[in-house]
Parts: C-alpha cells; sequence; structure tokens
C-alpha cells in the first residue's frame, strides 16, 4: 500500500504565494504519475496538475496555467502556488497513478492513491 501525505495548506491573501508538499511513502514499487486536484464546497474534485512517470512533462489546468508549478523529487511532489485568487480556495489533494503514464493520463483516469487532503484559502 502506498500513502500520500499532504501539508503546507493554509489561509492567505490573495496575490500571496504557498506550497503544497506531498510526501509519498509504503510500498513503493514501479513508477508512477503524480498528480494535485482539488474539491471547492459544493463542488466536484477537479485536476489542477500532474507530471508524468518519468518527471519529464507536466500538464496544468487553464484555470492555474502560468501561477502554479508542480515538481517531483524522490519520493516527494511539490505544487508552488503563486499570484493566489479568492477562486482558487479548496481542498487539494494529492494522487498516484501507478504505471507508464503521461501527465495527462491523471484528466481521465482515476488515480490509485490519493491523499487526505490540505484546505488553502484565500481572502480577497
Amino acid at each position: 500500500q502506498v500513502q500520500l501525505v499532504e501539508s503546507g495548506g493554509g489561509l492567505v491573501q490573495a496575490g500571496e504565494s504557498l506550497r503544497l508538499s506531498c510526501a509519498v511513502s509504503g510500498r513503493i514499487f514501479g513508477v508512477y504519475a503524480m498528480g494535485w486536484f482539488r474539491q471547492a464546497p459544493g463542488k466536484e474534485r477537479d485536476f489542477v496538475a500532474a507530471i508524468d512517470w518519468s518527471g519529464s512533462s507536466s500538464d496544468y489546468a487553464d484555470s492555474v496555467k502560468g501561477r502554479f508549478t508542480m515538481s517531483t523529487d524522490n519520493n516527494m511532489a511539490y505544487l508552488q502556488m503563486n499570484s493566489l485568487k479568492p477562486e482558487d480556495t479548496a481542498v487539494y489533494y494529492c494522487a498516484a497513478l501507478k504505471g507508464l503514464y503521461s501527465s495527462s493520463s491523471l484528466r481521465v483516469l482515476k488515480p490509485d492513491y490519493w491523499g487526505q487532503g490540505t484546505q488553502v484559502t484565500v481572502s480577497s
């Protein structure tokens, strides 16, 4: 079993930055595409960003492109969020999809593992 634990959420003002972290642990065998999703109150969970299994390509939702940057390093995944807006307020979830998947795969395939989520609140 693989465990994902997010951290780094909090309350910030519009225009500020946050960096989310996702620690991957457990029986990590093989390769994974990693991603971030978010869910605002009363809404569905939406794709935010992903990196492919090799770490060489990334994909971003249009709403965050140019403001958010995802990266991975060993057994960690990060989401650097700049120029935050009130509409970015949500619970952010880290996700892992096992296999040789592209970054865009996480837009359509259900991840194998999810973290518990971390709250990000952006005030205006």
